[in-house]
């Protein structure tokens, strides 16, 4: 039962934002490594209220693969702090001068980085994305109002106790973190209303959420974070080298947005290519859904596991073991394919033809374009940001993975010496 309404939460964060803003690195540091050393001090009752929200979804009929990003486990949680304790030792964006100048008339200006104030994220399924944004907004400086799906409301409040309890240690304001300990979406909907009190939306989840979120919402909303991905094999890739690129891709960690979706072959290595994907990743216990051209280069009648893609096929985010395949004729059919039916997240091609890789790169328009590697580094962990809020798949104001210079703004200072304007 929720005992504090939106309003009230989003003034709570509002008025510990006021401090957070002007706190010291220092301090947002020492925040960051107490709210770790709490999680690991308190691993079995985090874990136990986990079980229990991965019991009661079990029962619930929820599938596999929600099941999995769902669940925490003694490694999982060992990301989590690895993670938090790496935000904590990133540069401190807030402060930052860049774009200095010296006008004509001896004003000096310059931008200074800023942190965008008070965040409200919306989020499904996955637990650590509570440590994550609380760790990458305490870092930037702002406040955050966290709102997690009912599947996950039992570990999401032991994790927010553990990060309530580091943050009382080191002096900072509990206000700064605030959780809707409900799962009402009533009150989602009255956090959407409340755009003099939040700066931005960042929804985390399916397309559904996302589109709730965008429809109903007067605050700015940042989107992103579902993933049609794909892989192209070029004719002249490396054969050897791209299958464990692609099974890295598809069951690394399936059920995530960075996980490849389909896979395109070049028609003069499709003979050659496919029945080796199919054979290899079957083996992962993968299924494939495969067009007319894909399906003529497997034996007839289908092994098992293989079927003739459906209308949508191309069009849907598998988050699990299943594997689009299309074969293409040439680069431009490839990129064609890619603009139709990418959610603009993550996109590769492998190949050892550079010319073929730099037009690939400049034709594809997606948050993280690749050349010879798997889809699955899409995550602000991976690419040196220690973790990601959310990724984002539009062009305002960021793209890919947002982390922490990605939840700040700026502002012009003016120095002057008592200019007036003529």
């Amino acid at each position: 039962m929720v005992t504090t309404s939106p309003l009230a939460l989003a003034r709570s964060a509002r008025s510990a934002f006021h401090s957070l803003a002007y706190s010291s690195t220092s301090a947002r540091e020492a925040a960051l490594m107490a709210i770790a050393g709490e999680i690991e001090n308190n691993k079995e009752s985090i874990l136990a209220a986990n079980q229990q929200d991965v019991d009661e979804g079990k029962k619930s009929g929820l599938s596999p693969a929600f099941i999995d990003r769902l669940m925490l486990n003694e490694e999982r949680l060992g990301w989590i702090t690895t993670d938090l304790r790496r935000v904590a030792t990133l540069p401190d964006p807030v402060g930052e001068v860049f774009d200095q100048q010296l006008m004509p008339n001896g004003l000096k200006v310059r931008k200074q980085r800023v942190p965008l104030g008070v965040l409200a994220v919306i989020y499904e399924a996955r637990p650590n994305v509570t440590v994550d944004a609380a760790g990458l907004a305490l870092k930037s400086g702002n406040a955050v109002i966290l709102r997690g799906s009912s599947e996950t409301l039992n570990s999401n409040r032991a994790l927010v106790d553990a990060i309530h309890r580091g943050l009382a240690s080191t002096g900072l304001p509990e206000g700064s973190v605030q959780f809707v300990d409900s799962p009402s979406r009533e009150l989602v909907f009255e956090l959407l209303k409340l755009h003099n009190d939040i700066d931005m939306v960042i929804p985390r989840g399916g397309s559904a959420l996302h589109k709730y979120c965008r429809e109903n919402s007067l605050i700015p909303v940042i989107t992103g974070g579902i993933g049609i991905c794909h892989e192209y094999v070029d004719a002249s890739a490396n054969l050897e080298k791209a299958l464990p690129v692609i099974r890295n891709a598809k069951i690394q960690r399936p059920s995530v947005c960075n996980a490849l979706d389909t896979l395109l072959v070049h028609s003069d290595v499709a003979g050659r290519f496919i029945p080796l994907v199919v054979e290899t990743l079957s083996k992962d216990g993968v299924t494939f859904r495969v067009d007319e051209k894909a399906a003529a280069c497997l034996p007839d009648p289908l092994p098992a596991g293989v079927e003739l893609a459906g209308v949508n096929d191309f069009d849907t985010e598998w988050l699990s073991l299943v594997l689009g395949i299309k074969v293409v004729d040439t680069l431009d059919e490839a990129i064609e394919h890619i603009s139709l039916h990418s959610t603009a997240h993550s996109d590769g091609i492998l190949t050892e033809t550079e010319t073929n890789a730099r037009e690939f790169v400049a034709r594809v328009d997606s948050a993280a374009v690749y050349v010879n590697a798997s889809t699955r580094f899409t995550d602000g962990s991976q690419l040196g940001l220690g973790a990601e809020v959310a990724i984002s798949t539009q062009r305002l104001h960021a793209r890919g993975p947002m982390a922490l210079r990605e939840l700040t703004t700026y502002k012009w200072v003016i120095e002057g010496e008592y200019h007036a304007r003529l």
